[in-house]
C-alpha cells in the first residue's frame, strides 16, 4: 500500500540581499513574483480574499507597490495568478507521486492520487483555502480558473477509470458527466471539512473518498 508523500513547503517570504549580488535581473524579478504569489496565498488564508489588500501582499512579500503593479493590474489579477500557482503546485505533487506507480494496479494509483491531494492541502493550508474556499469570492475570472481545475481533476479520474476498466473489463462504463459530478462533490466535501474541522483533518477524508470512487467505478468495496 502506498503512502502519501509530504510535499515541499511553499517558498519562504525571504527578501533577496540588498546591494551588489550575482543574481540576474530575471532571477530577481522571478523571486519578487513568487513572493507576491505566496504572500497572496497566505494572506487570503488568514484574512479571506475580501479583507486582503495590496498593502498586505506587498508588505509580506517585501516589494514596493510599483513592483506589484508592474506585474499585476490589481488584487484580483494577483489572486488569479496565485490560484494558478497553487493549482500547478498541487497537480505537480500528484504527478510526482504517480511516477513510481506506473506498474501498479489502479487501486494503488487511486489511493496515491487521493492521499497525495489531501496531504498537499493538509500540509499547506494556504493552498487549501485558495483552491477550495476563497476562489469563490474572487470574481468571474477566478471562477473560470476554478472550472478549469475541476475539469483537470475530472479528466484525471476519468483516465484512472479507463485504466481500471482495462485491468478489470467487467467494470461498467461510467457516463462522462459523472466525473464532473464527482469532482464538484469532492470540492464541496473538502470545503465543508475545512469549515468544520480545519485543514489538518483533510487526511481523514482519504478512506471515505476512496470508497466513493470505487462505488463510482462499479468496483466492489475493498476487502
Amino acid at each position: 500500500m502506498s503512502a502519501a508523500r509530504t510535499p515541499e513547503p511553499l517558498p519562504p517570504l525571504t527578501r533577496l540581499p540588498g546591494g551588489r549580488h550575482n543574481l540576474s535581473r530575471e532571477a530577481v524579478e522571478g523571486s519578487q513574483r513568487e513572493r507576491m504569489l505566496v504572500a497572496m496565498l497566505q494572506s487570503v488564508a488568514v484574512r479571506g480574499y475580501a479583507a486582503t489588500t495590496v498593502a498586505d501582499v506587498v508588505g509580506a512579500a517585501a516589494v514596493s507597490r510599483s513592483t506589484f503593479y508592474a506585474n499585476y493590474a490589481d488584487k484580483e489579477a494577483c489572486f488569479v495568478a496565485a490560484y494558478g500557482y497553487a493549482m500547478d503546485r498541487t497537480l505537480a505533487h500528484l504527478s510526482e507521486a504517480a511516477k513510481s506507480l506506473q506498474n501498479l494496479d489502479w487501486h494503488e494509483r487511486l489511493r496515491s492520487d487521493i492521499a497525495t491531494y489531501m496531504e498537499a492541502l493538509a500540509e499547506e493550508p494556504a493552498l487549501a483555502a485558495t483552491l477550495h474556499v476563497e476562489v469563490l469570492a474572487a470574481g468571474p475570472t477566478a471562477i473560470e480558473h476554478r472550472a478549469q481545475m475541476l475539469g483537470l481533476l475530472a479528466s484525471r479520474i476519468a483516465q484512472l477509470n479507463e485504466q481500471a476498466r482495462a485491468q478489470q473489463p467487467e467494470l461498467p462504463e461510467v457516463p462522462p458527466a459523472a466525473f464532473a459530478l464527482y469532482t464538484g462533490g469532492l470540492d464541496e466535501l473538502i470545503r465543508d471539512r475545512l469549515r468544520t474541522a480545519g485543514p489538518e483533518q483533510l487526511r481523514d477524508l482519504v478512506e471515505p473518498v476512496l470508497a466513493a470512487t470505487r462505488a463510482l467505478f462499479g468496483a466492489p468495496p475493498a476487502g
